[in-house]
């Protein structure tokens, strides 16, 4: 069964709430319960058409688990244009990646790990979700208040919460599609076929997937740590699907058999509904996943191919300087990289300021 709600995730300045639509899929069986999210930044727009490419999946195969899945999760920041342009991916008011809100307090590992060392692992995993949510009510309650934009990931992140799997579906500015991994998870990961990958540690920095995936990888090093191993008991991925600014629901079809491929192998379905040829895929850890920024300023042509290999002192990009074309001194500026890799994506704008983010880049690569 599939019924449609909305949650409550602020107010605006008229007093009218702000919320969010829900998409509630009830399980036919015992089955990992799955957790989905899109557009929390307000210009990446694609993960709704790949929830819409869910849905469909999930009508002609109904999951084991419950599914919870949000398109646009972020009202405030789909709402927030300049011109042609949707910005949202900052909270306006106080500055702050719309993504780097969520909450968890790691002082609760150690007397937790103390207190169930010998209990069975479901009365862990049960405990330790009510300890999680507790945090999160307890957040929500302060008597100091909170900004808007912690209202909206909280409440967000009480749904996440229950989840055995989350996944959080972002985009780049110019990008291609790439995958951050646990790297607790990196034999699943294969299942999603993405061909660029980028393997994160257990430290939580504010981001959904981290909120989701951390106090349970720290929960497992705790046990490790008193002599117990512990399953990592819930994966959660961002999921980059390209392109801000870009909506292609076609795409949205073959990411979403990518999405289904995984959750396949994760029990979500006693058989498997999707089948895919194996993809090529590249990763490298998040310490070699290096930006480079603008030497100067000026017009930049691009012209290293995202997801395609880029040999050391290849051309990376064109930096001109319209205003010195009349003079004798150089005009244009080509720039390379010392080392090879892999560019994943791009600055959008052709106009950039010295220190402007030009491309994130794989380097050290290896076979994921």
């Amino acid at each position: 069964m599939i019924t449609t709600t909305t949650v409550k995730v602020g107010e605006q300045p008229t007093g009218n709430p702000m919320e969010v639509p829900v998409i509630h899929i009830q399980g036919q069986g015992n089955g990992p319960r799955v957790y989905i999210q899109a557009n929390i930044h307000g210009a990446e727009v694609q993960g709704n058409a790949v929830i819409y490419q869910l849905l469909n999946l999930f009508r002609q195969h109904p999951p084991l688990g419950d599914v919870v899945m949000v398109p646009q999760a972020n009202p405030l920041g789909i709402n927030q244009k300049s011109g042609e342009f949707t910005l949202g991916r900052f909270d306006p008011v106080t500055g702050v990646n719309w993504n780097r809100q969520y909450h968890f307090d790691s002082s609760v590992l150690e007397p937790f790990s103390q207190a169930y060392l010998n209990a069975e692992e479901s009365e862990i995993r049960d405990a330790f979700r009510a300890q999680l949510v507790q945090q999160l009510e307890t957040k929500l309650a302060s008597s100091w208040g909170l900004t808007c934009g912690q209202h909206l990931a909280l409440n967000l992140q009480k749904m996440a919460v229950e989840a055995d799997i989350v996944l959080d579906l972002h985009t780049g500015p110019i990008s291609e599609r790439h995958l951050y991994v646990p790297e607790y998870a990196r034999a699943r990961a294969r299942h999603f076929q993405i061909p660029l990958n980028i393997l994160i540690p257990s430290d939580f920095s504010g981001a959904m997937d981290e909120a989701s995936f951390s106090p349970w990888w720290q929960l497992s090093q705790h046990f490790a740590q008193l002599g117990r191993e512990l399953p990592v008991m819930v994966d959660a991925f961002t999921i980059e699907l390209g392109s801000q600014e870009r909506l292609n629901v076609a795409d949205a079809r073959k990411d979403a058999e990518g999405i289904c491929n995984y959750l396949q192998h994760q029990g979500v379905w006693a058989d498997h509904p999707v089948q895919l040829v194996p993809a090529t895929m590249h990763a490298c850890y998040l310490k070699d996943y290096k930006a480079f920024f603008s030497p100067a300023g000026g017009q930049v042509e691009y012209q290293a191919r995202l997801n395609h290999p880029l040999p050391a002192g290849e051309p990376l990009a064109t930096l001109w300087h319209f205003n010195a074309l009349a003079s004798e001194a150089n005009h244009s500026r080509v720039i390379t990289l010392p080392c090879d890799c892999i560019p994943v994506l791009h600055f959008a704008s052709a106009s950039v300021q010295q220190g402007t983010e030009l491309y994130k880049v794989l380097t050290n690569t290896f076979p994921l």
